[in-house]
């Protein structure tokens, strides 16, 4: 494993938490690769968090315009994460961007890697698999 290399083990792990953590160490000059991130969670009442992605999902103008907003697991993961990189278009954002890896899965790649786990207890979420099964 490259020194500069991160694995983070993303079940149980609260987004935006998640996606703060992933932000800031992609900009230090790591490259994350953020595992399980299907298991994540956001915290919250059910039916408020499908209803906003529901919205979120149906915005945008002609078929070919933006903004367009996947409904794939770690894709959901990886525009959270996106959302707190400065200016992702240019630049220093553009770069970290490029050092950010997400899978739904444990790749077999990783299986016997050391990863960073992120789990928090919590009574009321969802997860982002329920989300992008739901909208």
């Amino acid at each position: 494993m490259a020194d500069n290399q991160i694995i983070i083990d993303a079940d149980g792990a609260i987004f935006g938490r998640l996606c703060s953590f992933a932000a800031k160490k992609v900009l230090e000059g790591s490259e994350v690769i953020i595992v399980n991130s299907k298991k994540t969670i956001i915290t919250g009442n059910k039916k408020n968090i499908i209803r906003e992605y529901e919205e979120l999902s149906k915005k945008g103008g002609h078929s070919l315009k933006g903004p367009k907003y996947s409904k794939i697991p770690h894709k959901i993961l990886k525009r959270g994460i996106r959302g707190m990189l400065p200016d992702f278009r240019r630049g220093i954002g553009k770069q970290a961007f490029k050092r950010i890896k997400c899978y739904d899965d444990l790749p077999e790649e990783f299986k016997n890697k050391k990863t960073i786990n992120m789990k928090e207890k919590k009574l009321k979420y969802i997860t982002v698999e329920e989300i992008s099964r739901l909208i």
